[in-house]
This record gives structure tokens, C-alpha cells and sequence, in this order.
């Protein structure tokens, strides 16, 4: 397995990287504590090295639980994996909805009780990758970078990225602290960001795709007999779970199986490897709690798709019917 560095930056992870926040957030009941850490230090075993948290992934009873797992899991492959966590967001939990409306929070006192907070969880020195995880519109991009280049120089950070950004706010960012990459909702079913691609690749840098098979929709899985806790897994309220959408999607899931026949893979396995073969500097971080799905996303890696192939794909994709997909928590104004 080839290691990708992300954009132009010096830092090289894998193409697939293992979404940390379902062991204790989103997903359901929470993972064991003693199960998730295994899990994650399985991953290292099949050649993981890319493992992505933040801060805001926990419980109602340990709000920061999830960079705990994970510090405590990768402090043995300390100098192996590359390990990326994210600020500048809370949860309101006031509002009663499920998933609670975000807070964004990006002021240079937050960042920095964050950062130190976020190292002692992880146990680490130094953060490999540190994300603004939401795009605070009361403080402007060249600010942030400022603080961002400030704890490079300290030694705090070592790279930089923004979660769900879009072009201006990437260009002002980046003129003032060269970002080593954007983390956006990217899919089969969410492809609006692909017209970052050129920006991307004018100022060299990487694209980390979250939720790469729609939440686990893409992997056939689920059917109209799925069944979601309401308080505790985002799934409960996201539009491609609907009984609605399990028919309407049903041409994109035969496609996907059409294809998977073909290449002796998986549905979940086709879409990932559909993006990893569009562009070089792209790392997908899919998640799960069962170590047969973590050796089969990691598989995708070996997976080629012509030109040809993506070509026909995005033709298809472009054209074929497909319910509403889940596009984020709601933003608090």
C-alpha cells in the first residue's frame, strides 16, 4: 500500500484512514472503551495510518471521551500513524434536537485552550494534523491562520486544515498559512465539493473526504427494516435512511452492485476506491466498529478504476435518481 501525501504539504497517510468518532459518538450506544481502543489498534495491524477525532466526539457523560480512545490506542505506534483532531465547535445541547445544532467558536483563547486540552487527551507533543472543524463567521479566515501559524512555530501543530470550506475562505486562509488540507463531506451522493478539485490543486492541497459512503449507505446494508436509536445515532433523522429513499436509491445501489460484481468487491468498496482513483491527493476516513468492515474499506486501496471507468461512473451519477443525503448538523445563528 502506497502512503499519499496530502496536497503538496510532506505529509504522507494513507489512502484510507479510519473516522474515529462512531466508537463513541453518533453511531449508537457508545463502543466499550477496551473494545474501540482494540479496534483502533487493529487498524494499525492492516496498515492504517491515518486516524481522525475532535474534541466535541463523546458523551453526554465524558464530552471529549473519543480523543482519549484514540490517544490511548495510538500511543504505542506513536511514530507510525498521523493523527488529526479538530476545534472550534460545540454542541447545543439546549435546543433538543437530534444531532444538536453546532456553535462555532474560533476566537485565538478558545483555540488555544483547545490545542493544549487536545494534546494531553492524545498524549502526544504535537498535533499531525489540526482542523477548524466548522468555519466561525464572526472571526475572519486570515485570524484563524494567524493562531495556526503561531502554534506551528511553538510546536503545537505541525500541519493545519478547515472542515467544510469553501473557496474564499481557503484562499484567505491559506495566503496567510499555507493549509495542508480541507476535511468535506464527500460522496457518491455529495459531490458539490468536487468544484474545489482545481483550487485545491493550483495551492497544493489535500482533500480528506468524510462520510465517504453516505453514512454507510452506499454499502447496501440497510434496508427499510433498519432501525436507528433516536437520541443516540444521527442515522434516526438522515434523509437517505427513509423507506422514501431506500426505493428511490435503488438504481444507485444496482449500479454499485453492477460494478462490485465486475471488480470481485463490495458495494462499500467501489465507492470508496471511485474517489481514491479521481484524484492523488485525496484520503477517504470511513468508519466502523467491526473489523470485518475495516479490512474490507481498507481493501478499496487495491481496487483500480480506469479513466474510462470514473468517466462512465460520474456519467451515471450525474444522471440516475437519488433521495436527499444527510448534509450536516445545523449551524446555530
Amino acid at each position: 500500500m502506497k502512503k499519499r501525501e496530502l496536497g503538496k504539504s510532506g505529509l504522507f497517510v494513507s489512502p484510507i484512514g479510519l473516522g474515529c468518532m462512531g466508537f463513541s459518538h453518533a453511531y449508537g450506544k457508545p463502543m466499550d472503551r477496551d473494545e474501540a481502543i482494540q479496534m483502533i489498534r487493529e487498524a494499525v495491524k492492516i496498515g492504517y495510518t491515518f486516524f481522525d477525532t475532535a474534541e466535541i466526539y463523546g458523551t453526554a457523560s465524558n464530552p471529549h471521551e473519543n480523543e482519549e480512545i484514540v490517544g490511548e490506542a495510538l500511543k504505542p505506534y506513536r511514530d507510525q500513524v498521523v493523527i488529526a483532531t479538530k476545534f472550534g465547535i460545540s454542541f447545543d445541547t439546549e435546543s433538543g434536537k437530534v444531532p444538536s445544532p453546532l456553535i462555532p467558536d474560533a476566537r485565538e483563547d478558545v483555540i488555544r485552550k483547545s490545542v493544549e486540552e487536545s494534546l494531553a487527551r492524545l498524549q502526544v507533543d504535537t498535533i499531525d494534523l489540526y482542523y477548524q472543524h466548522r468555519i466561525d463567521p464572526h472571526v475572519e479566515p486570515e485570524k484563524v491562520a494567524k493562531v495556526m501559524k503561531s502554534l506551528i512555530a511553538e510546536g503545537k501543530i505541525k500541519h493545519w486544515g478547515v472542515s467544510e470550506a469553501d473557496e474564499e475562505y481557503i484562499r484567505r486562509a491559506h495566503a496567510v498559512c499555507p493549509i495542508t488540507a480541507i476535511q468535506n463531506r464527500y460522496s457518491m451522493m455529495a459531490r458539490y465539493h468536487e468544484r474545489l478539485f482545481p483550487v485545491l490543486e493550483e495551492l497544493g492541497i489535500g482533500f480528506v473526504a468524510f462520510s465517504p459512503i453516505a453514512n454507510g449507505f452506499l454499502s447496501g446494508k440497510y434496508g427499510k427494516d433498519s432501525h436507528f436509536d433516536k437520541e443516540l445515532d444521527y442515522r434516526s433523522t438522515m434523509p437517505q435512511f427513509t423507506n422514501e429513499a431506500i426505493d428511490e436509491n435503488q438504481t444507485l445501489l444496482n449500479l454499485l452492485k453492477e460494478i462490485a460484481d465486475k471488480k470481485n468487491a463490495t458495494c462499500a468498496q467501489i465507492s470508496l476506491a471511485w474517489m481514491l482513483c479521481k484524484k492523488p491527493y485525496l484520503s477517504a476516513i470511513p468508519g466502523t466498529r467491526k473489523l470485518e468492515r475495516l479490512k474490507e474499506n481498507f481493501a478499496a486501496c487495491e481496487i483500480e478504476l480506469s479513466e474510462e471507468e470514473i468517466q462512465m461512473i460520474d456519467q451515471q451519477l450525474d444522471q440516475i435518481p437519488m433521495s436527499a443525503v444527510f448534509g450536516g448538523s445545523a449551524i446555530k445563528k
